[in-house]
């Protein structure tokens, strides 16, 4: 399966880099001369989005690279492209254009707010997207400006589904011989994996003010604590088991505040709450590592990446490699036929010969040769 993905930032790669990862194809259309700053910023040796994947440098304002860019995209099953909306068409490569010549493409184009409305030109970056579904608004101390979690909540989720979506189109082609075309929004991805959480918020477990339920911290049973050494705990005993347990293993069993295990008590929840603290903050991360490890109580260390990388269970089933001196994670999910790279590692095969295995004619190479600087 060969996909051409146009250079960009963000979910743009990574959706790349999954479908590289899977199996696919991946041939990036990059501008010639050395990546952008920003292209770069995530970068320290080797760029994980990136590898598994065939570098072109076209300059598609160039005549010959642009005949040649028509030609792999034909030759492509998925066109991906994360410019602004208007960009491709201002180029003559327009959905309508490019499936004229080939109807099966399925033409994946990803944007912050989608194609149209009045939001579409606008720039945006993952946290602005995050902001308008409303996830953002409910992070961080009630008492504090929220925070963006660096977790790229937007860019990932957007990579995640409009894999999916590329998948799905490519069933209907093997089964129509007609592509179609994809409008996938980082903000509208970001916002539907909100569902779950925003049932919550319908149901009252969540409301507007900020960390006063269960869901955003107000239960001393789903909240964060610090330790003696400054390290945290995460508690999310949410299951009437689970929170026995949790109680258990604080020591707090037989503390009047909890001995009853009637944990929606709303009103002992502060002092709960601040009694549970304490009882973290006596010990290191250590301690209560070790005690919560034999325990079903939701109760576990959290780690920074650097420690992540060495997470025994992780280490155990190979989620995160290797990359040169660096640690990645590992592609997810795990297939029992199709397993996906081992490792990731840039193709080496020559870009002319491959172009030339997938159909596209020497004319098109040879005028793309001769177009390059000596």
């Amino acid at each position: 399966m060969n996909f051409n993905r146009m250079a960009g930032l963000g979910a743009g790669p990574i959706t790349g880099m999954m479908l590289a990862d899977w199996g696919a194809e991946v041939i990036l259309v990059d501008k010639p001369g050395p990546p952008s700053a920003e292209a770069r910023i995530h970068v320290k040796d080797v760029d994980p989005l990136n590898c598994n994947k065939r570098r072109l440098a076209l300059n598609v304002k160039e005549p010959a690279h642009l005949s040649l860019l028509k030609e792999v995209i034909g030759a492509s099953d998925v066109l991906l492209e994360s410019y602004r909306p208007g960009v491709m068409e201002r180029l003559g490569l327009a959905p309508e254009e490019c499936m004229k010549q080939h109807p099966a493409l399925v033409y994946a184009r990803l944007t912050g707010w989608g194609q149209t409305g009045p939001m579409a030109l606008k720039a945006g970056h993952d946290p602005n997207y995050v902001a308008a579904t409303g996830a953002l608004y409910h992070t961080g101390d009630p008492g504090s400006p929220p925070v963006s979690p660096p977790t790229l909540l937007g860019d990932a989720s957007a990579a995640a589904l409009l894999v999916a979506g590329i998948a799905a189109a490519l069933v209907t082609v093997s089964k129509t011989g007609q592509g179609q075309v994809i409008d996938a929004s980082i903000a509208e991805s970001a916002n539907y994996l909100t569902t779950y959480a925003k049932s919550f918020y319908q149901a009252g477990q969540m409301s507007d003010q900020r960390g006063a339920r269960w869901l955003d911290g107000a239960a001393p049973w789903n909240a964060t604590y610090a330790t003696k050494d400054d390290g945290y705990m995460v508690v999310a005993a949410i299951e009437a088991k689970f929170y026995r347990s949790f109680i258990s293993g604080l020591g707090l069993a037989s503390d009047p505040l909890f001995a009853d295990f009637q944990q929606w008590d709303q009103e002992k929840w502060p002092q709960q709450k601040a009694a549970v603290a304490d009882r973290f903050a006596a010990e290191s991360r250590a301690h209560w590592t070790e005690v919560f490890s034999d325990l079903d109580a939701c109760v576990s260390p959290v780690l920074t990446y650097a420690e992540s990388a060495e997470q025994a269970h992780f280490a155990e089933r190979g989620a995160n490699q290797p990359l040169g001196d660096q640690v990645f994670p590992a592609p997810a999910p795990r297939f029992s036929q199709t397993p996906s790279s081992a490792a990731r590692s840039e193709p080496t095969n020559d870009m002319a010969a491959y172009l030339r295995s997938i159909g596209v004619s020497e004319a098109s190479l040879d005028a793309w040769r001769q177009s390059l600087p000596a």
